[in-house]
């Protein structure tokens, strides 16, 4: 299943693709589930992605997927090849932070929308998404994240208007968590 949510930011018009994978138990039709947002790598939504989504939502989540690159293109997977490779390095950097925080947040939106959702929302992600998932964290309703290798925040290199570096040195995410960059 899948919901198209319009962008404010997209100068093309394509609405932000947002993918969810929800756990079924049978019997239980009004069973609710915390949500997680799966930030994706360069190649949006693809299969393996799919299936990394797919687990977090066996375990028990609401997992929503959006798509990275609406703003160039739709939500169609990016090759995984050199051409592809270098599209989406492009699209990465092409991009305005705020669009990127803009999907973040309907992401979350959607997710706290949404009857089987319990509203408690973690966010994860991979390479490109890792960053996305670290920078979700700036948003309150975001309990928790995991960022496996989040590129770029220690070159502030994300896409223009980059400042997850600035926001960690001045200690936005101080409180009774702590960030730790491994």
């Amino acid at each position: 299943m899948h919901h198209d949510i319009p962008s404010k930011l997209s100068p093309n018009g394509h609405p932000n693709r947002i993918f969810i994978i929800s756990p079924v138990i049978p019997g239980y039709p009004n069973a609710k589930f915390p949500g997680i947002v799966v930030f994706s790598e360069i190649y949006q939504v693809t299969g393996p992605v799919e299936r990394f989504a797919g687990q977090i939502a066996s375990h028990g989540f609401v997992v929503a997927c959006p798509s990275s690159f609406h703003e160039f293109q739709g939500p169609d997977p990016i090759p995984y090849d050199v051409e592809g490779t270098d599209r989406g390095n492009k699209f990465k950097v092409d991009k305005e932070v705020a669009g990127y925080d803009e999907d973040a947040k309907d992401a979350i939106d959607l997710l706290m929308s949404l009857p089987n959702c319990t509203g408690r929302i973690a966010t994860t992600g991979m390479c490109l998404g890792g960053h996305l998932a670290f920078r979700a964290t700036f948003d309150p309703r975001v309990k928790a994240a995991v960022c496996f290798f989040a590129t770029d925040i220690h070159t502030a290199t994300l896409g223009h208007g980059d400042d997850s570096l600035e926001k960690i040195k001045g200690g936005v995410l101080t409180g009774p968590g702590k960030a730790e960059l491994i």
